[in-house]
């Protein structure tokens, strides 16, 4: 599999912060790669490097073979790349196909309107006013104008925050259809969930540094052999939750094991009550607290 981007090296200071610290990574084509962290921890200014958009103090980004420092970014790699950025403003009183054509007529070659409307499921509202448009209707718009230019790379920072969870699930499934065309996508987010969905590829960030890098399934497997149980805390005996230094949350004794079966028979050779009884694997929420002692939400 070919190398899409490669990024070696990179740092960003300013005056008294280093918002990204010496980071190198690569971006195989066709995969989506995921760029996460909380807020603050140098995802959003990686991604604005990579795009061109601000220059590196140091490192550089190589986009097949292609070198470029930040500076500028050459032409014919320009036109590989697509954005949909966290903030947009789209042009008042134009509808949703009058903005289509709009941003048609900035690139000499575009992809043909009607698949971009097909890909970003457009046609329910293509006459309708942008101001007029729902939160999730104005991503999938946003999203068809980063696909314009049908470019090989597309850039989606944090595309689906402020979405309901049924708008969040829709947009999961357009990236998943675009991804389907052997298009490279990277993704920032912190939602762990949005991640575990899409991402082939993940790099974890907090502080200007990468804590870790790999597929979900390697991470989760290098760091959890464990499965958590959950039960109410009034059903569990305190005797034998000191005993085993099983830890409370929010109301709920937490059990770490790795042979649940095992640890199910002797809750109810106790006379432990297993109603409301929770057992759910590691996720990369759990991964993140793991490593930093901190979630995603609360760093958000």
């Amino acid at each position: 599999m070919s190398v899409a981007i490669c990024v070696q090296d990179l740092t960003k200071e300013y005056k008294d912060i280093k918002a990204v610290d010496n980071i190198s990574f690569t971006v195989q084509q066709g995969h989506c790669f995921g760029l996460l962290g909380p807020n603050g921890a140098g995802k959003t200014t990686t991604i604005e490097i990579m795009e061109g958009i601000i220059p590196p103090t140091a490192g550089q980004v190589i986009y097949q073979g292609q070198e470029f420092q930040g500076k500028k970014v050459d032409e014919s790699i320009s036109q590989q790349i697509g954005i949909q950025f966290q903030h947009t403003a789209l042009q008042d009183f134009l509808t949703v196909k009058e903005t289509l054509n709009l941003f048609s007529s900035f690139y000499q070659q575009t992809l043909a309107q009607d698949k971009i409307i097909e890909l970003c499921d457009l046609s329910d509202f293509l006459n309708r006013d942008n101001r007029l448009l729902s939160g999730g209707q104005r991503q999938r718009l946003l999203l068809a104008l980063a696909l314009i230019n049908d470019p090989d790379i597309i850039f989606l920072d944090e595309p689906t925050t402020g979405l309901d969870p049924h708008a969040r699930r829709n947009f999961w499934q357009l990236i998943k259809n675009i991804k389907a065309q052997n298009k490279t996508i990277i993704l920032t987010t912190h939602y762990m969930d949005e991640a575990e969905q899409l991402c082939d590829d993940i790099v974890i960030m907090d502080q200007g540094k990468i804590i870790e890098a790999g597929t979900p399934h390697q991470l989760l497997n290098k760091h959890f052999s464990e499965v958590f149980i959950y039960l109410p805390t009034e059903q569990v005996p305190l005797s034998l939750i000191e005993k085993n230094s099983w830890k409370i949350h929010t109301g709920r004794v937490e059990i770490t094991t790795r042979k649940v079966e095992q640890t199910l028979a002797m809750l109810m050779s106790n006379k432990v009550s297993l109603a409301g009884l929770h057992v759910k694997s590691a996720n990369l929420d759990d991964l993140f607290l793991h490593l930093t002692g901190h979630s995603l939400r609360e760093g958000s």
